[in-house]
């Protein structure tokens, strides 16, 4: 039998909590900061992609092979959407604080926990607030992709809607951590320097141990910046958006537990810890999960068509053997062009890595050796051109036919958008400034909830 709170908590109606939420976070002058900064960084960004992008396309032009190269992912989304990262990294925890720092100040917070709503409830609301002010934040770089598209360019629906998906979890995760230091801080400033010691540090980690072997490498891979990789990839990997949302549900749940007053500290620790341990078990399950698919227009990261169907028929398992260290460039040639390819394809892959740096003892380094079947082979190549037809020999088989028309025709555009710096440094920015007038103050918690 539910008691008389919970009760009251599920018959409270949850539009006008949100509709508070989002009125204070468009009240917040950061947010309309932000967006006037974003203005102008995105826009020289998108100046300069599209003007190595028609330098490019002037040479595919003259030769139809190098048309197949130029991919407005790689020319145009990553380069624009790559300046928005920056601007939310540095800028969006601000905007994420103002939906509590601003009630913890002003001492808004003791009021608003004695609504009939939960904590979690509570912290749902200021995270669907948060999501909001991305959507906001977002309009600069649409209205750059926008502009593409009315130049004439090219734009792919999966691997754009991918990227941006991704962005989305990366500030809705930065959201999170931002509203778990705000609850643990005594004001905004510190809980503002909580967030960026994670986002910044992510730079650091990045910077310091990315390529690392070891334990190094496992602590770089903790880097906020490492959960973008692999949507600029253009993979769209399950475990990975289940990992994402499992920590953005973790932060706020640690929010949950630290936001309402009065509460010991013993009783927060022992449900952090619950917290903490949820989500670990979550994110170790979503690791075992491989389900990964290529979004990208130019399926780089697949093999051909008939390769990838004639390697999926391969049921045995494939042990692959690698002579080489983990820092190695050829390693890492191999683990992208052949590797991960082998892993997303076929049924049963292991892989091994067996080999340190060379001090003139080993004369097997760089070798790489497959066993499928009983039989086994070696290569030092770190090309699927090379290795694929080894693997069809060791199974049996002959190479597939190439299938024709699958080759990606590249997407040259030489075009100027210097016209459109009108829009980035001036029309934008002064509908902004017109949108933060229009937006007034807030008003009061009392008048927004009854």
């Amino acid at each position: 039998m539910r008691s008389p709170e919970t009760t009251a908590a599920a018959s409270t109606p949850l539009a006008p909590l949100l509709a508070k939420e989002l009125r204070e976070i468009v009240a917040g002058r950061a947010l309309w900061i932000m967006l006037l900064l974003l203005c102008p960084l995105i826009g020289f960004s998108f100046f300069q992609a599209v003007a190595l992008y028609a330098e490019a396309s002037q040479s595919a032009q003259q030769s139809p092979v190098l048309a197949t190269s130029l991919s407005p992912f790689d020319g145009m989304l990553i380069p624009v959407l790559g300046s928005f990262y920056v601007g939310v990294t540095l800028l969006f925890p601000f905007v994420a604080i103002r939906v509590l720092g601003s009630e913890k100040e002003t001492g808004a917070l003791r009021l608003l926990v004695q609504l009939p709503y939960g904590s979690a409830t509570l912290v749902a609301a200021k995270l669907v607030a948060i999501a909001s002010a991305w959507l906001l934040c977002i309009v600069p770089a649409l209205s750059a992709l926008m502009t593409w598209i009315l130049l004439g360019g090219h734009l792919g629906t999966a691997e754009t809607l991918n990227l941006l998906a991704g962005h989305f979890l990366y500030a809705l995760l930065i959201g999170a951590i931002a509203l778990f230091a705000t609850a643990i801080a005594d004001n905004s400033a510190t809980a503002a320097i909580i967030t960026l010691a994670f986002t910044i540090g992510s730079w650091v980690l990045d910077f310091a141990l990315a390529g690392n072997p070891g334990w190094l490498g496992w602590v770089s891979r903790l880097s906020l910046t490492q959960t973008l990789r692999t949507f600029e990839q253009g993979l769209s990997s399950t475990s990975l958006v289940v990992g994402l949302l499992a920590a953005i549900a973790g932060f706020a749940a640690l929010g949950a537990v630290w936001l309402p007053p009065g509460i010991g500290l013993r009783t927060k620790l022992v449900r952090s810890l619950i917290c903490i341990a949820a989500v670990g078990l979550v994110i170790a399950a979503a690791t075992r999960i491989r389900l990964v698919t290529d979004v990208t227009d130019d399926q780089r990261n697949s093999f051909p068509i008939a390769d990838a169907r004639a390697l999926a028929s391969l049921t045995e398992p494939l042990i692959v053997t690698v002579h080489l260290a983990p820092e190695d460039p050829r390693f890492v040639d191999l683990n992208r062009n052949v590797l991960a390819k082998l892993e997303r394809v076929m049924p049963n892959v292991t892989i091994g890595l067996a080999g340190e740096r060379p001090a003139g003892r080993d004369e097997r380094y760089g070798e790489v050796e497959y066993r499928y079947g009983g039989r086994a082979d070696v290569s030092r190549s770190t090309s699927h051109r090379e290795v694929l037809p080894l693997l069809y020999a060791l199974a049996g088989r002959d190479a597939p036919r190439a299938q024709p028309g699958a080759d990606y025709p590249g997407y040259p555009l030489n075009a100027d958008a210097q016209p459109a710096m009108v829009w980035f440094f001036g029309a934008l920015p002064a509908l902004i400034a017109c949108a933060w007038w229009w937006s007034g103050r807030p008003p009061r918690i009392d008048q927004t909830i009854t």
